[in-house]
């Protein structure tokens, strides 16, 4: 047990600002040998992560976890400051508490303050004694033995719960316990040491001065006691937070080499893990000199290609479609849709009559439109001009005779394939058979190249950067997926431990495909539902085989793209009862239509706008387009009676969006007379999010569209090419909008959904069940995966890494975690 002296008191000191308090108190501790200068900084790097400021004008500033190697052994400081400091807006702090633990003999100064705390008089006393004896009397005062000071519970259950050795209830853990026993109704006490505390406040808790490895008894009455009790029994034994090494603590799977040798990091855009040569992917480059001909005969060169290359492009979608699905095979149907354009067709002819050939002035145009593209302001049209350009090579290739195939020769054995980029038709020629792994310089988790990796089950690392273009070809590499990383020449011993890994990552997948039916239910009995994110009807048979609970993300667009008329009532109807059938009493959450300037809908004529994504998109287009929404909600409506039916709106982003739907739906429910569903909203833009209180109100459930979501609070589109990989849904700023729209969500007793990208990620998965999300909705490959993972590990340990995440100060430090942070 430490002593307080008056050596390690300070009075009537005078700081400008909440940092030179921290310095000040840590200053102390350095000159009395308890830490070391560098310890300080960690005490400033912990205000970024929480607030340590108690209450009655007490703060208690202490250093990171990680950094406690820097104390040489525990002390304590106070610095008095009577004028006071302001510790954060509307917090003055007049008695600055440094602590500097290696492992609990401060709690006997925490249970001390937790009195001063109680009574504002000594808390007032101490702040302006000229006496440093007075402050430690009574912040080194005993209180083994005292009466307990809070009420008893009758009739309560009560559970002992021992803390693991090194993790006392200093001010984290108590903060820990705290979120949790705030959970439930029951009330909720804790006794140690002759003492009681009420669960549910912070300040009581820290009164226990409660060691590592102290046991607990845990008192609870009401409705939720036994599940209250169990809970808060996992979390005391985990630790509540504190960094204590658990054997056997499930880890983030993923290969780690033996040694620390060359690699390359970049984004973990398709998991799994590839062992093979480098090939660096070569596209051709096609030189074409002017010939003169007749402008007759050009043209017609001319109109032939531009046919051929039409008739590639169908054959590629069909073969996509087949490979990866109808959404992302959709790519080049828009590269159709290019090469129709008339007014494109005719800069060419007016080239052609002018003298030229059919190629240079196919590729001149095509130039001149790539540059025009590239420089449009709007980032995502911008990004488009890739998509042009290899139309225009497409076409250039017929015109020169140059193969098609040329351009993706690959050697007999299977490769990890390196590239600047990949275009769609780059990609849609690639051999999977033939492709262990992509590595791209460029791209984020969002790219094309990466969704068609995950739905072509390929590792992949994008966004490496250009270094990797100067590896040499042929050497032996290792490719993880899921970690993000390109592993140059590794050891043959290293190489055996990948194989190894491959062969444990194959036997995982098959034990968890044979589980794939059995719920996500955590080691503590917690349960998250896990269901699919699907695109088209023929998907819900599919998503119940691949062992989804349900539907969570119906994106109905695909009834409405690639048509010249709207879909019909009846069309819709017979699509969603299609799927109803199919799922035979599992949910299906329908969203309503979800298109914008962004789409080509011929038989909307929308306004090109300059930036798609901020304009009429979403709910905002279906309430200015009844003709499109109406018939919609009469088929969900419909459908409704078939099976368990709910329906969410996207994109919205006011209270009177939402309210406007709602008359609508409503409105179309009276007329057909049939029972009310649930109605949810997408949450999908910071705007929904602050709200969260009101909108919760308002409507029955939220889904959490993560994609969307990452974009508008970073302000970074997930398409763009120099900024795609910043875009990660693991941003703590995420987590922090997912955190607030849980609780508001919580405290109106409405559920939360997610059906964005880190849904579907482990750790992703881990954190947003940590943070209280009920559904995760994701591809059909991640949910055997998900499920399995979600079954090896408890709901306390998911807590513990999510509030370590909401800690966290970027996406590289919240994958950096361990999983037993």
């Amino acid at each position: 047990m430490i002593e307080l002296t008056n050596q390690s008191v300070q009075l009537a000191v005078r700081v400008p600002t909440k940092e030179a308090a921290i310095r000040a108190a840590g200053e102390v501790l350095v000159a009395a040998g308890h830490i070391a200068p560098g310890y300080v900084e960690s005490m400033l790097g912990r205000e970024q992560q929480a607030n340590t400021y108690l209450g009655k004008g007490i703060a208690i500033p202490h250093g990171m976890q990680k950094d406690r190697e820097l104390i040489h052994h525990t002390g304590v400081s106070v610095v008095q400051v009577p004028e006071g400091v302001e510790w954060n807006p509307g917090q003055i702090v007049r008695l600055v508490v440094g602590i500097a633990a290696k492992s609990d003999e401060h709690l006997a100064i925490l249970a001390s303050l937790s009195d001063v705390l109680d009574d504002e008089a000594i808390a007032h006393r101490l702040a302006s004694t000229n006496n440093p004896a007075e402050i430690v009397a009574e912040l080194n005062r005993r209180h083994a033995g005292e009466a307990p000071t809070v009420e008893t519970l009758e009739g309560a259950r009560q559970i002992d719960a021992t803390l693991p050795p090194g993790a006392g209830l200093h001010a984290r853990p108590a903060m820990v316990f705290f979120d949790m026993a705030a959970e439930f109704a029951s009330e909720i006490r804790v006794e140690f040491n002759g003492k009681t505390a009420n669960g549910k406040a912070m300040v009581s808790l820290l009164k226990l001065g409660a060691p590592g490895g102290a046991t607990l008894r845990l008192i609870a009455s009401g409705p939720d006691a036994d599940a209250a009790l169990q809970a808060l029994k996992a979390a005391v034994a985990s630790g509540l937070g504190d960094e204590v090494k658990k054997e056997g603590a499930p880890q983030m799977p993923g290969w780690i080499p033996e040694s620390s040798g060359r690699s390359i990091s970049g984004v973990g855009a398709s998991p799994g893990l590839a062992i093979g040569r480098l090939h660096h992917f070569q596209g051709t480059q096609i030189v074409v000199k002017d010939n003169e001909g007749d402008p007759a005969g050009e043209r017609q060169k001319l109109n032939r290609a531009i046919e051929s290359a039409c008739a590639q492009l169908e054959e590629m979608y069909n073969v996509m479609k087949t490979r990866a699905g109808k959404a992302e095979a959709a790519i080049f149907r828009a590269h159709q849709a290019f090469l129709n354009d008339s007014e494109l067709r005719t800069s060419v002819s007016i080239l052609i009559d002018a003298g030229h050939g059919a190629a240079w002035s196919w590729q001149r145009i095509i130039d001149e439109r790539v540059s025009e593209v590239q420089q449009m302001q709007n980032e995502r049209l911008a990004g488009r001009a890739a998509d042009l350009h290899d139309v225009g090579q497409r076409v250039l290739r017929v015109l020169a005779g140059t193969p098609e195939h040329g351009e993706t020769q690959l050697p007999d054995e299977p490769v990890i394939l390196v590239a600047d980029d990949l275009t769609p038709s780059d990609t849609a020629r690639l051999d999977p058979k033939r492709i262990l792994g992509l590595c791209t310089v460029s791209g984020g988790g969002t790219s094309h190249t990466a969704i068609i990796a995950r739905s072509l089950d390929i590792p992949a690392v994008v966004g490496a950067g250009a270094s990797v273009l100067s590896l040499t070809a042929g050497i032996v590499c290792v490719l993880d997926g899921t970690s993000g990383h390109l592993y140059i020449e590794p050891s043959a011993s290293e190489l055996d431990s990948a194989r190894q890994f491959q062969n444990d990552l194959r036997q995982r997948r098959d034990e968890e495909y044979f589980t794939r039916y059995q719920p996500a239910i955590m080691t503590d009995g917690h349960r998250v539902e896990i269901v699919a994110n699907i695109g088209k009807a023929s998907e819900a048979g599919p998503a119940v085989e691949a062992g989804a609970e349900g539907i969570g993300l119906l994106r109905t667009e695909f009834l409405f793209l690639e048509r010249s008329t709207p879909p019909s009532e009846e069309e819709q109807f017979e699509a969603y009862t299609t799927m109803t059938r199919a799922l035979n009493g599992l949910p299906l959450v329908i969203r309503t239509l979800d298109i914008g300037g962004d789409k080509v809908v011929p038989y909307l004529a929308l306004p090109d706008e300059e930036n798609p994504f901020l304009g009429v998109r979403g709910i905002r287009l279906c309430l200015r387009k009844p003709e499109l929404f109406i018939p919609q909600l009469r088929a969900i409506y419909r459908a409704s009676l078939t099976g368990p039916v709910k329906m969410m709106f996207p994109m919205i982003a006011t209270l009177e969006e939402l309210r406007s739907a709602k008359e609508m739906a409503e409105q179309i429910r009276a007329e057909l007379g049939v029972p009310p569903i649930e109605i949810g909203i997408m949450v999908e833009v910071p705007s929904t999010v602050v709200m969260a209180a009101e909108f919760a109100k308002e409507c029955d459930f939220f889904s959490v569209g993560t994609n969307d979501l990452t974009q508008y609070v970073l302000a970074m589109d997930r398409m763009h090419p120099a900024l795609a990989k910043q875009v990660d849904g693991l941003h703590p700023a995420v987590l922090r909008m997912i955190d607030m729209t849980v609780r508001a969500a919580a405290s109106a007793k409405k559920w939360v959904g997610v059906c964005g990208g880190i849904a579907g990620d482990p750790r992703g998965a881990a954190i947003l069940a940590g943070l209280g999300v009920s559904e995760l909705s994701m591809t059909l490959p991640s949910v055997a995966a998900i499920k399995a993972h979600l079954r090896t590990i408890s709901r306390t340990q998911a807590q513990v890494l999510a509030m370590a995440a909401l800690e966290c100060k970027n996406a590289e430090e919240v994958r950096a975690l361990p999983f037993s942070a």
